[in-house]
């Protein structure tokens, strides 16, 4: 149950500029932010028995969506939908960026679940990667930010339901290329 909760609060978050976009333009689709509330709901409970070391950050999404997703339906206000991928950037170039400066970089916490031990290049390269991920974030949480406070929803759908994710892709898809011919060069 707990995958299916998981898997269901990841979907949740990849469709909510989606469900948002449905819940303001068809007012009777407004049942999905309850649904959206319900879902997020059941992942914070589910948080509770996890120890990955992500779970800090998985716990703040969660309960930002709730609070964002409840305001939402208490105040009658779908305003509030707007900025929960302002909040889901925020909260990841927290986790990036703090990653920089105490600790282990991210992308090289993540490097070595396949691999512990890193040549040093490798760990200058994981640094590097984390501080690209932390501008995208930046970036990627401006302009998010900006189509909330113009408060056009076809812009704001155009960017956090569709560019957004396509330079996630890119960017991933440009590291991965990166790293490979890297690793080639080693």
């Amino acid at each position: 149950m707990p995958v299916l909760i998981r898997c269901l609060s990841v979907l949740v978050t990849l469709s909510w500029p989606f469900c948002v976009w449905l819940s303001i333009y068809h007012l009777e689709h407004r049942w999905l932010i309850a649904f959206l509330v319900l879902l997020l709901l059941l992942r914070l409970i589910t948080l509770r028995g996890e120890t990955s070391f992500l779970k800090g950050t998985a716990l703040l999404i969660s309960g930002t969506g709730v609070a964002l997703a409840g305001t939402s339906l208490l105040l009658r206000d779908n305003q509030w939908l707007l900025w929960y991928p302002v909040a889901v950037n925020g909260i990841m170039l927290l986790l990036f960026g703090s990653s920089l400066f105490y600790g282990m970089p991210l992308v090289e916490r993540f490097a070595r679940l396949r691999e512990q031990n890193l040549p040093p290049q490798a760990i200058a390269y994981t640094y590097r990667v984390t501080q690209i991920w932390c501008l995208f974030f930046i970036v990627n949480g401006s302009i998010a930010a900006l189509t909330c406070v113009v408060s056009n929803v076809h812009w704001w759908m155009l960017w956090n339901g569709m560019i957004s994710y396509l330079l996630i892709g890119m960017l991933m898809g440009c590291e991965w290329i990166v790293r490979q011919r890297l690793r080639k060069q080693a």
